[in-house]
């Protein structure tokens, strides 16, 4: 008679490879179904929208950050004036980060700033980034005297008012931004901001340069 013990003991033995190759391959599974659903939202991201693309640095770079912003947001114009130019000079203009700016626009006074920003820019990223920079060191006089910043602004660029006047009631790119908007709360969940995507990877709320350097140098070792 075989005793209980070894016969449990058999039994175990028998299982226990079954349980693991189950185990490896459930966990193979995940990390599978986490990187199809992190490559989705990364092509989800990278979709084109209603609006042109604002984007700076090298198409090849390793690492594609893209940052959905409101003018009105306190913690985008502290990333804007604080952690984004040590962010360009050490990653974006070496080819190392690509750089794409979105609008999020939390109020209306937000989305007139975007709008300026776009007539400013023509399509040129780095126009348009100038007068951001702008609209972000005013953003206290954008709050509380919103057409008057959006005048001063404007004239900083050449616009003159009725400039700014045609821009702010151009229709169709207001419809544009609030479409991009809605794409991005709808596919990419962005609720507030600032939000970026690394690569895919959604990273809620502000940072500093080192949090988002810690988050940058794993992907260029890759």
């Amino acid at each position: 008679m075989i005793p209980c013990r070894n016969r449990f003991g058999a039994t175990l033995n028998v299982h226990r490879p079954i349980a693991f190759v189950a185990l490896v391959a459930f966990a193979s599974l995940t990390l599978a179904g986490s990187a199809m659903a992190q490559s989705t939202i990364a092509a989800n991201v990278a979709k084109p929208v209603s609006l042109p693309n604002i984007a700076i640095g090298s198409e090849k770079a390793p690492v594609t950050i893209t940052e959905y912003s409101s003018m009105s947001c306190p913690h985008c114009a502290a990333f804007g004036q604080n952690v984004f130019p040590m962010l360009r000079s050490k990653y974006i203009d070496t080819g190392k980060v690509r750089f794409v700016f979105r609008e999020f626009p939390l109020d209306i006074k937000a989305a007139a700033a975007s709008i300026l920003a776009r007539c400013i820019g023509k399509g040129d990223s780095e126009k348009y980034l100038a007068a951001v920079e702008l609209l972000f060191k005013l953003q206290d006089r954008l709050m509380t005297q919103t057409k008057e910043t959006l005048l001063y602004v404007g004239k900083q660029h050449g616009m003159s008012e009725e400039d700014v006047k045609t821009c702010e009631e151009d229709q169709a790119q207001f419809d544009k931004l609030s479409n991009d908007q809605q794409y991005a709360h709808r596919e990419l969940k962005v609720t507030s901001t600032p939000t970026f995507f690394l690569n895919g990877v959604k990273l809620q709320g502000s940072m500093s340069f080192e949090e988002l350097e810690e988050r940058i140098t794993p992907l260029l070792k890759k």
